[in-house]
């Protein structure tokens, strides 16, 4: 039996999948910068003699690793409906990818960390710098430096997670087009197109990587 391509459909549907693209970049983005910002206190505390914040931090960061990202998008979803917490398609994606990215985020910086020489914080409390203002000023800037790629590597994780939205009813890219190919039956086109913008997001993140860290680490 011959199939016969018909792209046309997919590109009727195009300002959609557009949109949908931008929900996914959007998702993508907010839950890769929340997650830096939780992964820092986790890395941190997992690097303390304190058991209880150490504990804490490394129980976060196991559920996170060690159980798969469309469990967690349920567990937001259905689980907290259990308790009378309801959700939307987006609340509850954007809340797993966070706890998720927070997980994996915190073990490349706790990395990145452990790859500093500890002499560089005992010069800089020497100085009259508070442990805040150390990690701030003399610590993070060479972490970042360190762990520059792996970050960019989970942020590309995040955007192509980010589709697992789609199963609970997030209209970002995939979702848009689940709908529309359960109403054409063209699945193979809108998946293969779909794939394309995928990769094509992914090589600009990396694109853009590349380009920031030329100017950010050249000297």
């Amino acid at each position: 039996m011959k199939y016969d391509l018909r792209f046309w459909v997919v590109w009727e549907a195009a300002p959609d999948l557009l949109r949908g693209a931008q929900v996914t970049l959007l998702i993508a983005v907010a839950t890769m910068v929340g997650g830096l910002v939780l992964a820092f206190p986790l890395a941190i505390a997992r690097r303390r003699d304190h058991g209880l914040l150490r504990s804490g931090a490394a129980a976060w960061v196991e559920a996170a690793r060690n159980t798969p990202c469309l469990f967690q998008i349920y567990a937001f979803y259905f689980g907290l409906g259990a308790f009378g917490i309801f959700l939307d398609a987006w609340a509850a994606t954007s809340l797993a990818l966070l706890f998720n990215n927070a997980g994996y985020t915190a073990e490349i910086l706790r990395g990145g960390l452990a790859a500093v020489s500890p002499n560089q914080m005992k010069a800089a409390r020497s100085l009259g710098l508070t442990e805040r203002h150390a990690y701030l000023a003399v610590i993070v800037p060479q972490v970042l430096r360190i762990v520059y790629y792996p970050l960019t590597n989970q942020f590309i994780w995040s955007l192509l997670n980010s589709s697992l939205g789609a199963i609970v009813g997030l209209t970002d890219l995939s979702g848009v087009a689940m709908v529309y190919q359960s109403s054409t039956f063209r699945t193979f086109e809108f998946f293969l197109v779909i794939g394309a913008i995928y990769f094509l997001m992914a090589k600009g993140v990396l694109g853009l990587a590349r380009v920031s860290a030329w100017r950010l680490f050249r000297y």
